[in-house]
Order: structure tokens, then sequence, then C-alpha cells
């Protein structure tokens, strides 16, 4: 009898997974440890927050408009020569934002940085996604996932620390350590590309980068205004909307024609079931973690009155839950599938986020910290399972596309999910009455979770089902997902 999946991940897979997961950890954190720093940059360089958000905002922007055009350059320049050129971009804007001397060099260098982060991250997916192949994707998927479980949650807890004890500066110096070793690391266990890997791509289809990069842009800048407004209908928020709409629509008209170049990404994937229902429900995942990681803190700050390193901490078992969950059902979807796993987890993720609404200010932290938890473990059980879907199902030549659309999907449902969270509050009038309040305005935001939820429960019949066995001439068993075929 043939054996579904060999269980053993080889030492040589394992050093490149350790490799990949520290180069890729930097960028993730520094997402969110800088933003802990806001009111320190604003008393260094003696201007507004507003003024120094735009240092965020930037690095966010440039990582946007990135991963598209990384997803090409695989096939141009190879792997393993991008990888290690993302993360000397990155480095050299660390070096140069720790050194800023003020904020519109600050937000310069962060540019620099994003560009960077724009092609680690996705090939971060890439690599592991090649490496793992198809009957190990969800296990190797699952490890990933531990990095971006705990990312979003440790980085402000970190920045908190650094700031406390050193100056803001190493919030940007110590990613040269780490860079150095991650490089150098890099140099001798990432293999080499294969020699006619870099004349497998087609020219840049330039027109798709016009129309997809400003369209990114505008849509994530217009979620992120909206998150820091409370609201959709100001024209600062509705005009990036709108245009960044209009020119989404506009390259998916454009990718459809075009024939003499392969379009950036290729909007034909999505008539595949699988790949479709995979990255919406990834994205709905982004949506509901982030959903989260906005409401738990202010809910503590407000109602409980901690400060803001108390609120990270107590707000630390969603990602924890999350991180636990994640290699688990990632190893146990190579066998089982993605639809019963999923199913599980976004049943038990509702169902954590539907007791949030029951707690109020009378209710123990332990209480709110233990359903934080069981939310981040059913996310963690939908996450891993449907990455480890996508990859099975997705042809090798089309993965660097894939990852692409799977990364600027999570950005956008992080982005909407603090901007609907922040839109729930404000109807409800938290923040008027100050510290100590009601719990009640928070139920609200916690019911927009139970709904993320339900619409992921609703979306999991179309995930691909068990993988099965199939014998190759070698002998060895190859994977095919129950229900999809070889053209999506």
């Amino acid at each position: 009898m043939t054996q579904l999946v060999d269980d053993r991940l080889d030492p040589k897979l394992l050093r490149l997974i350790g490799v990949v997961l520290l180069g890729g950890i930097m960028g993730i954190l520094d997402s969110t440890m800088v933003t802990v720093a806001a009111e320190t940059l604003g008393r260094e360089f003696h201007t507004s927050l507003s003024s120094i958000s735009w240092s965020s905002t930037a690095y966010l922007l440039a990582l946007t408009v990135t991963i598209p055009v990384t997803g090409w350059a695989v096939g141009r320049f190879g792997v393993r020569r991008l990888w290690l050129f993302g993360l000397s971009v990155f480095l050299v804007g660390s070096l140069a934002s720790a050194v800023a001397w003020n904020v519109p060099s600050l937000t310069g260098f962060r540019v620099v940085q994003g560009l960077g982060a724009g092609i680690v991250d996705p090939l971060v997916l890439v690599i592991l996604a090649r490496a793992a192949g198809p009957s190990r994707a969800g296990r190797v998927m699952g490890m990933m996932g531990v990095v971006l479980s705990l990312g979003p949650v440790l980085g402000p807890v970190l920045g908190g620390v650094v700031l406390d004890a050193v100056s803001w500066r190493w919030m940007f110096f110590i990613n040269l350590p780490i860079g150095i070793v991650a490089l150098a690391l890099a140099i001798r266990v990432i293999p080499a590309d294969p020699p006619t890997e870099s004349r497998s791509a087609s020219p840049l289809d330039a027109m798709g980068l016009v129309l997809m990069a400003p369209g990114l842009a505008a849509t994530v800048f217009g979620l992120t205004r909206a998150g820091e407004q409370a609201r959709f209908d100001t024209l600062p928020v509705l005009v990036p909307l709108v245009l960044g709409v209009v020119f989404l629509a506009g390259y998916v008209a454009h990718a459809l024609r075009v024939r003499r170049v392969a379009p950036l990404i290729d909007v034909r994937l999505f008539a595949s079931r699988a790949f479709a229902a995979s990255v919406l429900v990834q994205g709905l995942v982004g949506v509901a973690t982030y959903a989260g990681l906005f409401a738990l803190p202010l809910y503590y700050q407000m109602v409980h009155d901690h400060g803001a390193r108390a609120a990270g901490l107590l707000v630390a078992p969603l990602g924890l839950g999350s991180a636990l969950a994640m290699p688990l059902t990632g190893r146990l979807s190579d066998r089982l599938g993605a639809r019963n796993l999923v199913r599980g987890g976004a049943l038990l993720a509702g169902l954590a986020a539907f007791a949030l609404t029951r707690i109020n200010g009378d209710v123990g932290e332990v209480w709110s910290g233990l359903a934080g938890f069981a939310v981040g473990l059913g996310l963690g059980a939908v996450g891993a399972p449907t990455m480890g879907a996508l990859y099975r199902t997705l042809p090798p030549e089309k993965v660097p596309q894939g990852s692409s659309v799977l990364y600027n999907l999570n950005q956008f449902g992080g982005a909407l999910g603090v901007a609907v969270v922040a839109l729930v509050l404000a109807t409800a009038g938290v923040g008027r009455t100050g510290v100590g309040e009601s719990a009640g305005g928070f139920h609200n935001a916690y019911w927009f979770m139970v709904g993320v939820a339900l619409v992921i429960l609703v979306a999991t019949p179309l995930l691909p089902g068990r993988p099965q066995p199939v014998s190759s001439g070698g002998g060895r068993a190859s994977l095919r997902t129950e229900g999809v075929h070889a053209d999506g």
C-alpha cells in the first residue's frame, strides 16, 4: 500500500525553512513594530503624529506595489539572486532609517525598506512552496504560519521594549545583525537557480504595471485612511478607493486582452474554483485576524484601563493560538485535505468571537484572553490548510503569481479588517467617554468577526478535497487533489 505523504522533513529542507523564515521575519516585525514609536518620533522630530504616520504608510505602499513585480522577476532573475537582492535592499533601508535626520528622510528610507520587503515577503512563499512540493505543502506552510501569526503580535511588544531600553533608532539597527546572518546563510543554503530560469520570463508587462501598481497602492491607502478616520464617506477615503477600483478594473481588462507579453497576474487563475476559494478564505483570515488585533488592545485599554504595553501582552494569546494551530493543522491537511479542518477552524473562531460578545467590563481578563486564544486557534486551523491547498493545486509555473495574489489579498484583508472595526467602534461611540467605558461598543466589532467566520464556513465546500495518492512511473507517490482537474 502506497503511503500518501512522507512524514519526514529532511535536514536540508529544515535548514532551508529556518534560513528563509529568518530573512522573512524582519519585514513582518518591522511593519508593526514602528507603529508604537509614533509618539516618540513626533517628539524627536518636533512634528505631528499624522506626519509621522506617513513613514508607516509609505512602507506599506512600497511593499504593496513591489509584490506583483516580484512574481515576474522570479522568472527573469531567479529566486536565489532575487532573494539576496531583496534582503540587501531591506538592510540598506534599515540602516538608512536608523540614521534618518527628519521626517522626509525617514519616510524616504522606509520606502526603500518597503521595496526590499516587497521582494522578500512573497519569495518566502515561493521558496517554501517549491521546496516542499505538493505532498508537504500543508506542513511547510504551517511552519511559515507561525511567523505570520506571531509577527503582528510581537512587533508592537518588541517595539515597546526597545523604546524603553534604548533609542528608537535601534528598531532599525536591530535588523542589521539579523539580516547579515540571514544573508550569509542564504548564500550557503538557498540552491542555485537553474541555468535556463533567467531566460524563462517574458518581457515585463509595462502597461499592466502602470495599471496595477497605482490600483493596489490607492486601494490599500484608502482602506488605511478609512481605518485612521473611522469613516468611509470622506474624500480622503473615497477618492483613493474609487481610483484604486478603476485602475484594478482596467488591469483586469488589460490582462484578459494582452497576448504579446504575459500579464503580471494572470486573472484567469480565478477561473479555478480551488484557487479562487483558497485566496478568498486566506483574505478573510487576514480580515478576522487584524480585526481582532485592532479591537482587543483597545478593549483592554478603554474598558480595563491598561497601558499600551499591557494591552499588547494581553492580546498575545490570539497570535499564540494561531501559531500553535498552524503547524499541526498544516501537517494534517497533507493527509486529510483542507475542507474539514477549515470548517472546524472557522466554527471554533466564530464561537470564540461570539463568546467575546458576551464579555463585559465586569469579567476578568482571563476569560477574554482565553476567548482570544480560541479565536487564534480557529484562524490558524483555517490559514495553514488553506495555503497548503492553494499550493497543492497551483501549477508550478504559476507559484510566483499565486504567491503575489495571496500576499496582496492578505494586505487587503488586514487593512479592511482594521477599517471596518474602526468604523464599527466609532459608530458605537467608543472613545467618547474615555477609559472605563462600557464594553458594549466592542461587542459590535466581535459580531463582525463572527460574520467573517460564517462567510469562511460558507466558502469551505469550494476548497479542494482530500489529496489522493497517484502512482508515478518511478514508483514514488505523487498527489492529486480530489475534485480538482489538471487545469485548476
